[in-house]
């Protein structure tokens, strides 16, 4: 009996869609009474048939291109409508249909859905204009179609004045899952955003970048395109070329659809809502409806091959739009997708990492060259458009690099042959050092070390000069910040002490032989050894304690250079810095002048003209250092300071001991009382006519000869003492040169020596 209802509707549906429109019911397709109305929208026939290239009056025309796939969609939604009917799921209540064929054109689907909006179970059929539809029952309740998303979206509109609830069963289209344009519409298939969302994806996985696109001139076709370019540029695609089709060609030549069965409709009351949180489910999957209408369904990707001339098309996987992912039907599918790879399609090569994309004169993006990543750039993969910037403070790359590298740390170490060559030069200046004390200690009660000063002023600058050159050590190996406050307070504290003891051996050398009686009254006066050496070296503690405090040196990363990563002590204060070694070289010059002004002693006496010579190393060195200091960087910059320290260390050291360890080791022979008297009466004979010797003067000498020091410019009984001591003196020199030297002399002035 159902065989016999179905055929009986087939032929009624052929032939009144065959048959040119003279009354409304001669517009429906197929109909079948109910309490509640379903409507239907299919495209039965390709297009209308007119006169003229174009419609000049405003009537239904005769439709012709009989299409059997959708006719048979037809059949499937009365085939549900009656399966229901003869269900126990809706009591009491039969479902009825009308169905309209649209021609596949939109003017005939609007004049379809005017008659389902028309009022229900009304003798006139119109749709009456109210300000409010919740009161007002249309003639269907929800409409099942269309086919087209240009169809369906002129439909919707018109269905949305009343909400009725319209589902379609293969209109795409990614506009129509806007819910404030068509809030009661929804539908069974994907939106075209998942679809060509999965074919950029596959032609992405394919390795093609080079690619044409077909499509139709019509919404779905337009808006399919502008979707999938957006996605395609997304995946790096680019469309060589885009040809838009006349819209209604036959389906069979443009596309496969996928056939979509109304399984279940239920009750009237809240039919929108409750569509929209329906689900059902097959053998295997379950479907509903997502918050835009769209159904959770995916795609099945077609292989079209041709084998001997004859075309096939297989299934070779689904796409899981929701995991965005392709489920391949079996190994043999999947090995057959990647034979895909093997097709090129690319308007240029790939760029390999450590390369990017540069684009050419072509508008088209996939059209590029590739050019090597600049230095300290880099790419970790292929096409990439450009280059990433590497961590300039911690890491580097060469040109064309594919990754970064970290970047090494340097500093003088131990094993720079540099800093071998430096720390042997500190070793021997300390092996100089002890050799010097402890000739001087095996020598101590010679004139030559009595002159010195003693061996307790002599082992000060002795002690200054192992500080010096211990401080070296201080330079190298890894900067820390104790080392780093410590190597620049102990080179400056130990440098001052020792040229604050070297002015006070040139203080003594000037005042022993002035002959000048006001100069030396002064320089007697202002001869205190001790206290001008604490005060001197007082002042160099204050400004490093000072700068200690307030802008101490510290370890510094110095990432200026582009492959490593210099490790420095970085002084804190470049003010503080200068401040120390302008302290330093004030009393270098002072001293510089003093010993200046005694530089004509006598010939065995001659420390002041070392001095000096001494004194004059040690600014050429650091006024060398100042430029070049400032100039040099990399981990080489402690070694200008060391070589500095060192030079000036090893030219006052060398000044200062070394001519007298050589009287001492070498010319034993002046090195006695008696042979320096005669030396000193030789000067004194040589300046008589010029200047008479004084008492202080020759008080000063004996001071030298007797290791006492002068306490006032104004006692009386130490001066006669001296006055004493230097007539012995003298009649020791006279027996031992000739008369006629002594006669030179009078005896008052024998007296006075």
């Amino acid at each position: 009996m159902v065989l016999v209802m179905i055929l009986i509707t087939c032929f009624v549906i052929i032939l009144a869609t065959s048959q040119p429109c003279r009354t409304p019911d001669d517009f429906v397709a197929a109909t079948s009474p109910g309490h509640i109305m379903i409507g239907g929208l299919f495209a039965i026939h390709e297009k209308m048939l007119f006169s003229e290239n174009y419609p000049r009056r405003p009537e239904i025309q005769k439709c012709f291109g009989f299409e059997i796939s959708v006719f048979l969609q037809t059949l499937a939604m009365i085939h549900s409508i009656e399966m229901v009917n003869n269900s126990t799921l809706l009591p009491g209540v039969k479902l009825g249909y009308e169905i309209y064929d649209t021609c596949t054109e939109v003017t005939v689907a609007m004049a379809a859905t005017l008659r389902f909006l028309s009022k229900f179970n009304s003798s006139r059929e119109m749709v009456e204009f109210k300000c409010s539809y919740s009161s007002y029952t249309p003639r269907v309740k929800a409409v099942i179609g269309a086919g087209y998303s240009e169809i369906t979206m002129a439909i919707s509109r018109m269905l949305n004045l009343e909400l009725v609830p319209q589902v379609s069963y293969e209109s795409t289209a990614e506009i129509l899952s806007d819910k404030i344009r068509f809030p009661s519409f929804l539908r069974t298939v994907p939106s075209d955003f998942y679809q060509t969302k999965a074919m950029a994806h596959l032609i992405q996985k394919s390795g093609w970048n080079w690619i044409g696109v077909i499509t139709t001139d019509d919404d779905y076709g337009r808006l399919a395109l502008n979707t999938f370019a957006i996605q395609a540029a997304a995946n790096n695609v680019c469309i060589a070329f885009k040809e838009v089709l006349p819209a209604f060609l036959s389906d069979n030549t443009i596309q496969v659809r996928i056939n979509q069965t109304l399984e279940k409709i239920i009750a009237e009351a809240q039919l929108l809502h409750v569509l929209k949180n329906v689900t059902f489910t097959d053998e295997r999957n379950s479907f509903h409806f997502d918050a835009h209408g769209d159904m959770n369904t995916g795609y099945d990707v077609l292989l079209w091959k041709e084998i001997k001339g004859h075309m096939t098309i297989t299934r070779m996987a689904e796409y899981d739009l929701q995991n965005d992912v392709f489920i391949f039907t079996g190994q043999k599918a999947k090995n057959e997708f990647r034979s895909l790879k093997q097709i090129q399609s690319k308007c240029s090569k790939e760029c390999s990492p450590g390369q990017m994309k540069k684009t050419t004169r072509s508008q088209h993006t996939c059209c590029y060259e590739c050019v090597n990543c600049p230095e300290n750039h880099y790419s970790n993969q292929t096409d990439m458009d450009h280059c990433l910037l590497c961590n300039n403070k911690t890491h580097w790359a060469p040109t064309g690099s594919s990754t970064c590298f970290e970047k090494e740390v340097e500093y003088l170490n131990w094993n720079d042959p540099l800093a071998i060559l430096l720390l042997a030069l500190s070793l021997l200046g300390v092996i100089f050092v002890l050799a010097v004390g402890i000739i001087f200690t095996r020598n101590l009660n010679t004139p030559v070390v009595k002159s010195s000063g003693g061996l307790a002023v002599c082992y000060v600058i002795l002690l200054c000069h192992l500080l010096n050159f211990v401080s070296t050590g201080f330079f190298i190996e890894e900067p820390q910040d104790f080392t780093c406050k410590t190597r620049q307070t102990l080179f400056g504290v130990s440098f001052t002490l020792c040229i604050s003891c070297i002015l006070m051996k040139s203080l003594k050398i000037l005042l022993a032989f002035s002959f000048d009686p006001k100069l030396q009254a002064f320089l007697k006066c202002l001869y205190k050894p001790i206290p001008i050496i604490f005060i001197c070296t007082s002042i160099q503690v204050v400004i490093c304690t000072i700068w200690l405090i307030f802008a101490a040196p510290a370890v510094e990363e110095n990432v200026s250079l582009p492959r490593v990563i210099i490790l420095e002590c970085e002084e804190g204060s470049i003010i503080a810095f200068g401040i120390m070694l302008g302290y330093i070289a004030i009393l270098a010059f002072i001293c510089f002048i003093f010993a200046f002004k005694g530089r004509k002693l006598p010939e065995n006496y001659n420390e002041a003209k070392f001095i000096t010579f001494g004194m004059l190393i040690y600014f050429i060195a650091w006024i060398t250092f100042i430029p070049i200091y400032a100039t040099t960087f990399g981990k080489y910059l402690p070694a200008v300071e060391i070589i500095v320290i060192l030079i000036s260390n090893y030219g006052i050291l060398c000044c200062t001991f070394f001519p007298k360890c050589y009287i001492i080791l070498y010319k034993q022979e002046t090195n006695t009382k008696s042979a320096f008297l005669k030396m000193v009466y030789s000067y004194s004979s040589h300046s008589v006519g010029n200047l008479a010797v004084s008492h202080i003067s020759l008080d000063a000498i004996n001071s030298n000869l007797t290791v006492t020091t002068p306490g006032s410019c104004c006692k009386s009984a130490a001066l006669q003492k001296s006055k004493d001591l230097q007539g012995r003196a003298f009649t020791h020199i006279c027996r031992q040169n000739a008369t006629s030297v002594c006669k030179t002399w009078p005896r008052k002035r024998i007296s006075s020596i």
